[in-house]
C-alpha cells in the first residue's frame, strides 16, 4: 500500500495524533486494518443509544472442523482456522471428535479433518470410539458432504498419518466429495497446514459480504486454556538419580528453577524441553560429510537438527543430494529400507554411504530438533515457582553403537545444576483432576508414568481433598526402581493416598505388570468407577497401555469403556 498519508488534515483529530495514526495505518497490512475497522465499529455500535438500524441477514457458510489430537497440535490447528474461517465470513465451528457423532455429521454441508495419528498407527485415544463408528458397516452416508483431511504425524513411523489416510478414505466412502486433496505433515507441519487450510477456505468460497462489523475474536485463546510466554531459559535447581544405584535403568529427578519466569502450570500439564544433541555425535557427522572443523555447522547440529531420527524420506533426499546409485536403490526398497533403518541413526547412514557434502546441504537434509515433553512432576500450590520431572535415561547398543537418549543423554551425563535450559509449559487439559476435589480418581502408570500423579497428590494434599485416591505402579524391582518411595508413603500414612497396588516385574520368574494387577482387582476397579471415579494412564504407550487398554475391555466391555472415554473419565497421558 502506498506510504503516503491516509487520514486528510481536515480529519477531527490533532495534528500529532494524524501524523501517528498514519505511521501506524502505512504498515497495516490489508488484515490488520479490516480488523480495526471492524473494532471500531463493534465499539460503536456497543455504546450507541437506541435500537441501531438492522441490515439485511446475510447467509454465512457452515463450517465444521473437526479434530482428533493427542498432544494438542491439531487442536490448536483446529482453533486456529475457526479463527481464519470466521474472519473471512464462514460460521465456523470446532469439534473434539470425542464430542462428535457421525450422524451429524450428514448435516454439515462443509467439514474440514485435524486428524493427528499417534506412534505406530494409533488413533488418538479421545477419537477413538468416533472413529470406531465411522468404520461401522452401519455408518450413516454423507453424501454430499464436501470435506477435506489434514493429516498430522510423525515420518519416523511407518503408518505415517495413518488416522488421517484412512479418515480420507472412509469419508470419500459413505459419499463425501473431497474438495482438496489430503496433506500429511510431518513435524515441521506449521508452513504446509497453514497453506492448505488457506486453500480450503478458498475453494470454500463463502459470501464476501458478511455485514459491515468484521468479526473480532475478543476472547482468543489457543484452545488449550491461557496463553503461556513461548519459552524461557530456566536454571537447573536441582538433578540427582532416583531409585537404587543397582537399577538397570537410570532414573534421575531434574528441578527447573521458574522463578521470574512467567510460567505457570496445571497438574497433569507437560513441561517441553529443548535438548542439545551430543557435542560428540555431532562431530562424527562433521567427520563423515567432509565439514570437521566448520563451527557453524556444528553449532547448528547441537542445536537445531535432528541426528537420530532416520527416516525413508531422509535416505530419498540423502540420495538425490549425492547422486550415489546404491542409496537410490536403498530408498526405492522398501523391503530393503526395512531392515537397514532399524537401529540405526543419521550417522550409520552417513558412514556406510561416504560423501562430501556443503553444511547447506548438510543441514537442510536433516530434520529439526523437537521439543521433548516430560509430565510434570510438581504441583506449584506445594513447590511454588519451580517444576520436577522425573526423566529415565534411554541407553542401548545397535548397529555396533551405544546409543543415548537425545533429552535423557544431556539430563543424565552433560548438565548440571545452574545451566540453563530452554523450557516451555504444554498445556494438558485431557489429563486433569476432577473439578470435585472429593471425587474419587484411580491412578494406573509404570516407570515415570509416576510423574504426574505425584502432582496430583501434591495437588490434593494442598487444597485438603477428602476424595479416595488409588495408585497402581508398576516397574522392574522393588529395592531399586519403587520411584518416589518415601513420598508415596508420606501420603498413604497421612491419607492423600488411600491405596497402593504394586507391581515389580523382575521380583519374581514370573513377569507382573500393572495390567495383572488390574485384573486382580477388577471387582474392587468395577466399584469405583460405579461410584464416579475418574481412571487415568501414564506411560508406555507401546506395550504397557496397550496392555492395559486390552485388560480394561476384558473388564468393562469396549461400550463401556468407550463411555468413560467419551465422559471424560478414561484419561491417558503416554509417550
Amino acid at each position: 500500500m502506498s506510504r503516503s498519508a491516509i487520514l486528510p488534515r481536515s480529519a477531527p483529530f490533532d495534528a500529532e495524533d494524524i501524523a501517528g495514526l498514519n505511521a501506524i495505518f502505512a504498515r497495516a497490512s490489508r488484515d490488520q486494518r479490516a480488523w480495526l475497522a471492524g473494532f471500531l465499529a463493534g465499539i460503536d455500535a456497543a455504546q450507541r443509544e437506541g435500537p441501531a438500524p438492522v441490515a439485511a441477514p446475510v447467509a454465512r457458510t457452515k463450517l465444521t472442523i473437526l479434530y482428533a489430537t493427542e498432544s494438542g497440535h491439531a487442536e490448536a490447528l483446529a482453533h486456529a482456522a475457526q479463527r481464519d474461517a470466521a474472519r473471512r465470513g464462514f460460521a465456523p465451528r470446532v469439534l473434539d471428535m470425542a464430542d462428535a457423532s457421525v450422524s451429524a455429521l450428514a448435516e454439515s454441508p462443509n467439514l474440514l479433518v485435524i486428524a493427528s495419528t499417534w506412534g505406530e498407527g494409533e488413533a488418538p485415544q479421545r477419537a477413538a470410539p468416533f472413529l470406531r463408528a465411522l468404520a461401522a458397516d452401519d455408518a450413516p452416508r454423507l453424501d454430499g458432504v464436501r470435506f477435506a483431511v489434514l493429516a498430522l504425524g510423525d515420518s519416523a513411523y511407518a503408518q505415517f498419518c495413518a488416522i488421517g489416510k484412512r479418515i480420507d478414505a472412509r469419508l470419500e466412502g459413505l459419499g463425501g466429495i473431497r474438495i482438496a486433496a489430503r496433506v500429511d505433515c510431518d513435524l515441521d507441519y506449521e508452513a504446509p497446514a497453514a497453506s492448505f487450510v488457506d486453500r480450503v477456505l478458498a475453494a470454500l468460497a463463502p459470501p464476501t459480504d458478511a455485514g459491515s462489523v468484521i468479526h473480532v475474536d475478543f476472547h482468543r485463546t489457543d484452545g488449550a486454556g491461557t496463553a503461556k510466554p513461548e519459552r524461557v531459559d530456566a536454571p537447573v535447581a536441582a538433578l540427582h538419580p532416583i531409585g537404587s544405584s543397582w537399577s538397570e535403568r537410570e532414573t534421575w529427578h531434574l528441578e527447573i528453577d521458574l522463578t521470574g519466569s512467567g510460567l505457570d502450570y496445571q497438574p497433569g500439564d507437560a513441561l517441553a524441553l529443548m535438548p542439545r544433541n551430543d557435542p560428540a555425535l555431532a562431530e562424527s557427522i562433521l567427520a563423515a560429510t567432509g565439514l570437521a572443523g566448520d563451527q557453524a555447522v556444528r553449532d547448528a547440529l547441537i542445536r537445531e537438527r535432528d541426528l537420530a531420527t532416520l527416516t525413508a524420506k531422509l535416505i530419498a533426499d540423502y540420495g538425490a543430494i549425492t547422486g550415489d546409485d546404491r542409496v537410490l536403490a536403498l530408498a526405492a526398497d522398501e523391503a530393503a529400507r526395512a531392515q537397514f533403518i532399524p537401529g540405526r541413526q543419521v550417522i550409520d547412514l552417513l558412514e556406510a554411504f561416504p560423501h562430501r557434502l556443503t553444511g547447506a546441504d548438510l543441514l537442510r537434509l536433516l530434520r529439526k530438533l523437537s521439543v521433548r515433553y516430560y509430565s510434570i512432576a510438581s504441583s506449584q500450590k506445594i513447590v511454588g515457582e519451580a517444576a520436577h520431572l522425573a526423566i529415565a535415561k534411554v541407553a542401548y547398543e545397535s548397529a555396533g553403537r551405544s546409543r543415548t537418549g537425545v533429552a535423557s543423554g544431556l539430563v543424565a551425563g552433560r548438565l548440571a545444576v545452574g545451566d540453563t535450559l530452554p523450557v516451555r509449559v504444554k498445556a494438558n487439559p485431557q489429563f486433569r483432576l476432577p473439578e470435585d476435589p472429593d471425587a474419587p480418581i484411580v491412578m494406573i502408570g509404570a516407570g515415570t508414568g509416576i510423574a504426574p500423579y505425584r502432582a496430583f497428590l501434591q495437588e490434593r494434599e494442598a487444597i485438603g481433598a477428602r476424595g479416595r485416591s488409588w495408585l497402581m505402579f508398576g516397574h522392574r524391582r522393588f529395592t531399586h526402581d519403587f520411584l518416589y518411595q518415601l513420598d508415596i508413603q508420606a501420603w498413604l500414612k497421612s491419607g492423600v493416598l488411600g491405596e497402593v497396588d504394586l507391581a515389580f516385574s523382575r521380583d519374581q520368574p514370573e513377569k507382573r505388570y500393572v495390567q495383572h494387577l488390574l485384573w486382580e482387582r477388577r471387582d474392587a476397579l468395577r466399584a469405583r468407577l460405579a461410584e464416579g471415579a475418574t481412571l487415568y494412564l501414564c506411560g508406555d504407550a507401546r506395550s504397557m497401555a496397550r496392555d492395559v487398554d486390552a485388560t480394561l475391555v476384558r473388564i468393562l466391555g469396549q461400550p463401556a469403556l468407550d463411555e468413560l472415554i467419551t465422559a471424560g473419565r478414561y484419561r491417558k497421558d503416554v509417550y
